[in-house]
């Protein structure tokens, strides 16, 4: 199910809009600026309070925006000319259902946008970390480069200065791709990194959720898709566009072979020795990012662009972030990991034994295959908290290896709990972070305050 969205945007000058959501990230921000630019008369409506979104309010201070905070009024749907509703909104929201007519801040971007050229990423892990990569190496690209989207930076408000021929490079979640079919509108290259279960509790099921990541590559005129993910292999039906992918197991039919420390393409290799992110899931990111950098066209200078960003790019905070060493235990924020596949790859990836601090929101994740993959790994402690602390218990204590299991209220409960001096203590939730933080940001910027503030061994 997709939200009715109207087909045609009408002028906004003069008109009444109403923003449904600010968001705790400041999703709603970019298009705010943009409506009160192009003359509307604006109305932000949130079920959050002024202090929960009092870091967003204070950059809209400024507008002549009128809030209606901690709760929404009906007049602010039925009196508007148009709603734009933020991403996070579920379609069952009664309120939509007042509205005259709806629309969402990416349909408005591809409405709106002149650039004949939009590179696009989605997966349910890595999203961030590829878009980076993709415009750090399209930064060296001589045609001007834009990136953004559900990185955490709106392009509406540079619309007027995107031209046709530059290129733009967008982040999209599940959330901003499920009501694109309706412009029947995908980036012209789609880029897919993985799929496995998130967002359940929005999407419904894995179908839906799985419907709504093919959006990209619908009416794609390109495709980059992971070769060793069946569901993403399966999106080549999506489309006659044109196929090339990327893989850690073996030579694709076309695209790249990431192994060895080196992303082969059957005329070049890149060499990625000294890239400073570790793990096998950044080495398939690097190689989604250069079999998509390359499937727009040969330009001189791509082979140097991709190794020196493959090779100097530090990371992205809050994703297997080292923090500190003290008495010979090693932290590591990995606040990002909201689902079980990124923490999977999390100890997969760094030195054990591990206290794992897990839990959060519950997204209605099944636990069962995590809790296996948990058993199979050095994790001496897990250290669970938040709303799915009682389901992810049940299912390691299920498992074929029980870790010891320790139950805290709070973050700053879990990291004082004791570690040994060679192990690690990993803050990867596989949980979104909504039961007890604004956002995962908050979330990690807590885990790292709490462990500078640890007294030395």
């Amino acid at each position: 199910m997709v939200l009715p969205l109207i087909r045609e945007l009408p002028p906004l000058d003069g008109r009444h809009v109403t923003v449904m959501g600010l968001g705790l990230f400041g999703g709603g921000l970019g298009v705010t600026r943009f409506l009160v630019r192009s003359g509307a008369k604006v109305t932000v409506t949130d079920s959050k309070s002024e202090t929960d979104l009092r870091e967003s309010v204070e950059q809209l201070r400024s507008l002549p925006v009128t809030f209606k905070l901690g709760g929404h009024d009906e007049r602010d749907f039925r009196d508007a000319d148009l709603v734009i509703v933020n991403p996070a909104v579920p379609e069952s929201n009664p309120y939509l259902k007042l509205a005259r007519a709806l629309e969402t801040e990416m349909n408005l971007f591809f409405k709106l946008c002149r650039a004949e050229t939009i590179l696009g990423i989605t997966g349910s892990n890595g999203k961030t970390t590829t878009t980076t990569l993709v415009g750090e190496i399209l930064k060296k690209h001589p045609k001007r480069t834009w990136v953004g989207g559900n990185i955490g930076i709106s392009l509406l408000e540079s619309l007027p200065e995107i031209a046709p021929d530059h290129l733009v490079a967008l982040e999209l979640s599940s959330f901003q791709l499920e009501n694109l079919g309706m412009l029947k509108r995908s980036p012209q290259v789609g880029v897919v990194l993985n799929i496995s279960p998130n967002h359940l509790d929005r999407h419904g099921t894995m179908e839906n959720y799985i419907a709504a990541k093919r959006q990209i590559v619908t009416h794609a005129e390109k495709k980059v898709l992971n070769w060793d993910d069946p569901t993403v292999k399966g999106f080549s039906a999506a489309s006659r566009a044109e196929d090339s992918y990327f893989s850690l197991k073996e030579a694709p039919p076309a695209g790249a072979w990431a192994h060895d420390e080196t992303i082969e393409f059957p005329e070049l290799r890149l060499d990625v020795r000294r890239r400073k992110i570790p793990g096998w899931f950044n080495l398939a990111n690097m190689a989604a990012a250069a079999v998509a950098t390359r499937a727009l066209g040969p330009w001189e200078g791509w082979k140097a662009a991709c190794e020196d960003v493959f090779n100097t790019f530090p990371g992205v905070e809050h994703r297997l972030e080292f923090v500190a060493e003290k008495g010979g235990v090693k932290y590591y924020n990995d606040s990002k990991a909201t689902d079980a596949e990124a923490t999977i790859a999390a100890i997969e990836t760094l030195p054990g034994p591990f206290v794992l601090i897990l839990g959060g929101f519950d997204k209605k994740t099944p636990w069962e295959t995590f809790a296996r993959a948990v058993a199979g790994k050095p994790v001496r402690a897990a250290v669970l908290m938040g709303q799915t602390a009682p389901a992810i218990e049940a299912a390691l204590r299920a498992a074929p290896r029980v870790p010891e299991i320790v139950k805290v209220s709070s973050l700053a409960e879990a990291v004082r709990v004791p570690a040994k001096s060679g192990e690690t203590v990993l803050l990867s939730p596989a949980c979104a972070s909504w039961d007890m933080y604004r956002n995962f940001t908050e979330r990690g910027l807590q885990f790292k305050a709490l462990v500078a503030a640890l007294p030395e061994r």
